[in-house]
């Protein structure tokens, strides 16, 4: 309210969100540069030393700020997420944390606050591994160099941004793709086209996330030079097969499965697939048979991920 503006922008969204049946969350900054308490040193994320007025502070400054927490978990109804962010001053009030719960019972905090937190944020990077340790929400920005709106900033690829979030997803994480809009509100047209794209491939492939449960332990190569690099995602007897890098050759073996599907289908664009269970040639000293997916349309879709779906005998599967 302190502001040219004069109105409260917070209540606002808040009360879209009500509006849309969505639950807000809050981004909480650390540092405040310009509050004349906050102990700028240069450090990660800070100005070079106090300037003329301030009075450093950190006790006070701290006081501030948890004032400000708690003003936002009580005054705009509820609030899902609390994202703490850039603690370069290492904060870590955990009974703080713990008070924000009882105004918020159904509210998750981050790892970038007080150590008492309910998930983990990884930021920008594809992960490795085959299912995270904890709960855990990769954030993302569609643009390389801010989090914000910048005149010449570098696009990620929507190619890039969908792996990231197919890898992410079937490793069991939440995914949080952040758009920097424009002074006025508006989203620059190449964040409109980045987002309708990412969108279109996840509203053709969803049903392989959602109550779908990571399921990469059932195959037995997955070494960093793997023979074919995949994700398993699994509900009940079906699996998806997520193949998030470009495969070598338009067919793949899904080892150690040894038994047929009922039917094998590209969730891309609903295609059909042949499958069988034999030796190929190149695996020959192996010795044993495995399940072959063929037919795959490297040269057609390559621009996302692709994900099969497999459905298999449910007697099978118990």
């Amino acid at each position: 309210m302190n502001t040219p503006y004069r109105r409260d922008v917070v209540k606002m969204l808040a009360d879209s969100c009500q509006r849309h049946d969505m639950v807000m969350g809050i981004y909480y900054s650390i540092p405040d540069w310009h509050h004349k308490n906050y102990p700028n040193q240069g450090r990660h994320h800070e100005m070079f030393g106090p300037r003329a007025g301030d009075e450093p502070n950190l006790k006070e400054y701290f006081r501030y700020m948890e004032n400000q927490a708690e003003e936002l978990c009580t005054k705009y109804g509820e609030i899902g997420q609390f994202f703490w962010d850039i603690n370069v001053c290492c904060y870590n009030n955990t009974a703080f944390n713990d008070r924000l719960r009882q105004l918020q019972p159904s509210m998750v905090i981050n790892n970038r606050g007080p150590e008492n937190w309910d998930f983990q944020t990884s930021e920008r990077g594809i992960p490795d591994g085959m299912e995270f340790p904890c709960r855990t929400e990769a954030v993302q920005s569609l643009g390389r160099e801010s989090w914000g709106y910048k005149i010449d900033e570098d696009y990620y690829s929507c190619k890039h941004l969908i792996r990231s979030i197919d890898r992410v997803m079937a490793m069991g994480g939440n995914y949080q793709l952040n758009v920097g809009p424009h002074a006025d509100g508006t989203l620059d047209p190449r964040d409109i086209a980045s987002l309708k794209r990412v969108g279109d491939w996840y509203n053709r492939v969803k049903e392989a996330f959602g109550d779908a449960i990571p399921a990469t332990t059932m195959i037995t190569d997955v070494t960093p030079n793997m023979r074919d690099p995949m994700l398993l995602t699994r509900r009940g007897n079906t699996v998806y097969v997520h193949l998030p890098d470009d495969t070598e050759t338009d067919g793949i073996v899904v080892k150690p499965f040894d038994m047929l599907p009922l039917r094998a289908t590209l969730l891309n664009n609903g295609q059909p697939l042949e499958t069988s269970v034999d030796m190929p040639a190149s695996l020959h000293r192996e010795g044993r048979k495995y399940l072959r997916v063929r037919g795959l349309p490297v040269n057609e879709i390559t621009g996302e991920t692709l994900i099969i779906k497999l459905e298999f005998d449910p007697a099978l599967c118990e």
